[in-house]
């Protein structure tokens, strides 16, 4: 039984993942609104999605070391007070530049709260109770998945996209008066007191300078000075950054994982789910309200399918993995989803359409909420925390390069910007492409399943966090 206070601490967390997943997810049915108020193309947006992940992707090992080093609660409690202060400065945006720098600044204040949510409840429960207090907090983060297309879609129609983000300053308040009155400010004693915070700017730096190289080349041209200028900043970064890796003694990213055949299989397969998952949710939005004409609140109840899909996938998948092997879960979602995606873009009923969203959902969520439970079988027992920081780092950022990616695609399968997100063949085109894409995620994946077989064993069983 859980006591006043144990609820009070799964409450405070659990509204921390609540808040990261509902914000994420209510962002993109606000897209097409947003654009209409800065008077800029619906695909130039992207930085309000690939920013945020980026800046989350790369900090997200930091924001966790800093919260075992300093304090779980302080660290929790600083990332939510600087996630409400930015959210108000987002929702007074005068333009498009200064909402892009709230999101990539409020990327970086989620990353001192969504990897340190659970651990603050791991820390709290030390018997048998935690494998229960921590599927409380996954499955509120499943129900943020799910509100937040429906919130976002309906605060957009008859509030203001404004509003979404003020919407998070109450929550916020919630969560850091649970931790300051209820939650004990923990630490890993035995934790190493280095930050790779010089690795983590140049990959943010390095991705966002490649990024834009992407999103910008077809407009500076992809010869132009400024475009090879990008190219070249980026790969010096990079390069920068794997130098900082070998040297530093508690990297980022641990290269000797890099080694790990099977590892880096189930890591790029989870990877390949969150891309194919991350250019669905932005697509989509784009191409209901755009190229269907659907309301965003309209949008927004059909969203519910997908985001409902994944989440009861996300808390399920632990359930699935006691009687079969992770691996096999993750190719059969991805097979499903990417079959089901193929679907998806020959199909006009909109009820029909709803239904098989859902379905499209259920596959992602199995394809990615498993890959942390995957992935720890392969990495010895020292190594568990850092082969699971790289998953969770490696997750958010290819999904945030396949949003730029996607979208520059987009433009030019269209012919221009301004018609991008309103050509319904341009981007049913584009989620064919992911479609394949997940299917050559489940084929990856194959040997292993063979090698392997189907049926758990004792030793499969973990908890997973899923990505935003």
């Amino acid at each position: 039984m859980f006591s006043g206070r144990d609820r009070a601490v799964i409450a405070a967390a659990s509204i921390s993942m609540l808040l990261v997943q509902m914000d994420w997810f209510a962002l993109n049915l606000m897209l097409p609104v947003i654009a209409r108020d800065f008077g800029t193309p619906t695909t130039d947006l992207q930085w309000l999605v690939s920013g945020y992940m980026l800046t989350l992707g790369a900090f997200m090992i930091i924001g966790g070391r800093t919260a075992d080093v300093h304090g779980r609660r302080t660290v929790a409690i600083c990332g939510l007070t600087g996630f409400a202060v930015v959210s108000v400065l987002c929702s007074a945006a005068q333009n498009l530049p200064w909402l892009v720098a709230g999101r990539v600044v409020q990327g970086v204040t989620a990353a001192l709260v969504f990897p340190v949510a659970v651990a603050v409840v791991t820390s709290h429960f030390r018997d048998a109770r935690q494998g229960r207090a921590v599927g409380t907090v996954l499955a509120f983060s499943a129900i943020g998945t799910a509100l937040g297309p429906f919130v976002g879609g309906a605060f957009a129609e008859h509030v203001s996209w404004r509003a979404v983000f003020l919407l998070n300053v109450p929550f916020c308040a919630a969560a850091i008066v649970l931790l300051l009155r209820f939650v004990a400010d923990t630490r890993d004693e035995q934790a190493g007191r280095g930050l790779d915070l010089p690795g983590a700017v140049t990959v943010a730096g390095g991705l966002t300078a490649i990024m834009l190289a992407v999103d910008q080349g077809a407009g500076w041209g992809w010869a132009s000075p400024a475009t090879l200028a990008c190219w070249a900043a980026g790969i010096l970064l990079l390069a920068v950054f794997l130098v900082i890796e070998r040297r530093t003694a508690e990297p980022v990213l641990d290269l000797a994982l890099l080694r790990n055949g099977p590892f880096v299989t189930v890591t790029l397969a989870g990877s390949v789910s969150n891309i194919v998952y991350c250019l669905v949710a932005v697509l989509s939005a784009l191409y209901l309200q755009q190229a269907r004409g659907l309301s965003p609140l309209e949008s927004g109840i059909v969203f519910l399918a997908l985001s409902c899909g994944a989440g009861a996938a996300s808390y399920w998948s632990g359930h699935l993995a006691r009687r079969w092997r992770p691996e096999v879960l993750m190719a059969t979602g991805m097979l499903l989803s990417g079959l089901s995606l193929l679907v998806l873009t020959w199909t006009t009923p909109i009820a029909l359409y709803t239904v098989v969203f859902a379905v499209v959902g259920l596959g992602l969520g199995l394809g990615w909420a498993l890959t942390q439970v995957a992935t720890q079988s392969y990495v010895p027992a020292g190594r568990l925390a850092a082969a699971s920081g790289l998953v969770l780092t490696s997750l958010v950022l290819f999904g945030a390069m396949a949003v730029a990616v996607a979208t520059s695609v987009l433009e030019v399968l269209s012919g221009s910007a301004e018609r991008a997100a309103s050509d319904g063949p341009a981007i049913e085109s584009v989620l064919r492409a992911a479609a394949a894409l997940a299917l050559a995620g489940a084929a990856a994946l194959l040997p292993l399943v063979r090698a392997h077989g189907v049926r758990a064993t004792a030793s499969d069983d973990g908890i997973r966090t899923p990505a935003p």
